[in-house]
């Protein structure tokens, strides 16, 4: 028997995929503008960044993405050719590889994330109340829990 969303789920689940396809070109469209990066750019370079070295076997570096390393792959073979990233074997596995961000990979990041920050602000954050921000933490927290078991 299929359990039909009732018309309070419906609304809100087709305002949350109009949300998301709105968010998601208007975010990725001030990226690219303000910095000239794109959404997948930026989110090698800043996860990149969350490293104490600003590097990540690349294993962990696809997972941390939620990316296949075929597609983390083609990714960082892109960014090596603009100097943004590095890749070089790891010490302790001859088939293992490190990605690490390069000195102009973190002064485009540095110069990107202001704007990029603030786009996410006025698109969203902002829109938001305290409680309201703390609610979409725990949803998003839900969910991603669930997807990713």
């Amino acid at each position: 028997m299929v359990r039909w969303l009732d018309a309070e789920q419906d609304r809100a689940w087709r305002q949350y995929r109009r949300m998301r396809t709105l968010l998601d070109l208007r975010i990725t469209r001030d990226l690219k503008q303000d910095s000239g990066l794109s959404d997948t750019d930026y989110d090698v370079l800043s996860t990149l960044s969350e490293s104490p070295d600003d590097e990540w076997r690349a294993r962990d570096l696809a997972v941390r993405l939620m990316w296949s390393t075929s597609r983390l792959a083609h990714q960082v073979g892109r960014m090596e050719q603009r100097g943004l990233v590095e890749r070089r074997a790891t010490e302790d596995d001859a088939r293992g590889a490190i990605v690490a961000l390069t000195s102009a990979g973190r002064a485009v990041l540095e110069a990107a994330a202001p704007a990029h920050v603030e786009s996410v602000r006025r698109n969203l954050i902002d829109l938001l109340t305290p409680a309201e921000v703390r609610a979409l933490d725990r949803i998003a927290a839900r969910v991603v829990d669930h997807l990713g078991r």
